[in-house]
């Protein structure tokens, strides 16, 4: 693993499951070529559930729902509203969707299982190209993009407890103090510490919803009391976190 990863972080802190569906409810689909018979294509529409067509020289495949932290996930939150991968133009994704179509098309035992983690490979990959090419070049993807703003946004998302300045994020990006503030800010449009605390307040919300108490949390992520952490908490999430701790522990409890 190399030492900016920027996925690893994300892929700890926000548990991703894909299941196979016959529903309304996919959100990931599969389109083979009628021809051929061979997968095609792929479109995620990660922010609502529709019924995406496919075009006249395809068939649909494999369609699924995905679950990877909704608004909460920041990498999740930042894609557009249609994310499509032309598989003949990546054979090693085409590889791994021709053994996903194989698995669904012969439903041998344990095939839910290989669906499920052949799918959640599958959009590893997706968000591996959405990185890696660029198209997106604003938010979070256009700042994981940049060489120098992702080692910055990683060493915020593997360390969200350190007391970060914006002097040692601008050394860690190899870019002078105004230079990382203007970059960082134009990329992935909000400040270096906004984006911090807004990465910290997630990780709150996740802590919070476990049964941790506000005071620990607090201290954990730079806040002087519970009282600071309430206030900042509320007015990103609407609510308080004791709601969301007790919300938590009643729906563990039913």
């Amino acid at each position: 693993m190399t030492k900016f990863d920027r996925l690893s972080s994300l892929m700890a802190r926000f548990e991703l499951g894909v299941e196979s569906t016959e529903a309304d409810d996919a959100d990931l689909f599969v389109y083979a070529d009628i021809i051929s018979n061979k997968p095609s294509r792929v479109v995620l529409c990660p922010h609502q559930k529709i019924a995406y067509q496919p075009l006249k020289s395809e068939m649909l495949a494999f369609k699924a729902e995905v679950k990877w932290g909704g608004g909460s996930n920041p990498l999740f939150s930042a894609l557009p509203d249609v994310l499509e991968l032309d598989l003949t133009q990546d054979s090693e994704t085409a590889a791994i969707v021709a053994l996903l179509k194989v698995e669904n098309d012969n439903k041998r035992c344990g095939s839910a299982s290989v669906l499920s983690r052949l799918a959640e490979i599958l959009i590893i990959r997706l968000m591996r190209v959405q990185i890696e090419n660029g198209k997106i070049a604003k938010g979070l993807f256009g700042g994981l993009n940049d060489a120098r703003l992702g080692r910055a946004i990683v060493a915020m998302h593997d360390n969200p407890s350190k007391k970060w300045k914006n002097d040692d994020l601008a050394q860690i990006a190899g870019l002078s103090l105004s230079r990382f503030c203007e970059l960082f800010t134009n990329v992935v449009q909000e400040t270096p510490m906004g984006y911090l605390r807004r990465w910290r307040l997630i990780l709150a919300r996740q802590d919070i919803a476990k049964g941790a108490r506000v005071q620990n949390i607090a201290i954990k992520y730079g806040y002087q009391s519970g009282e600071a952490l309430s206030r900042a908490f509320h007015k990103q999430f609407g609510e308080t976190p004791t709601h969301v701790r007790k919300y938590a522990l009643e729906a563990s409890i039913n």
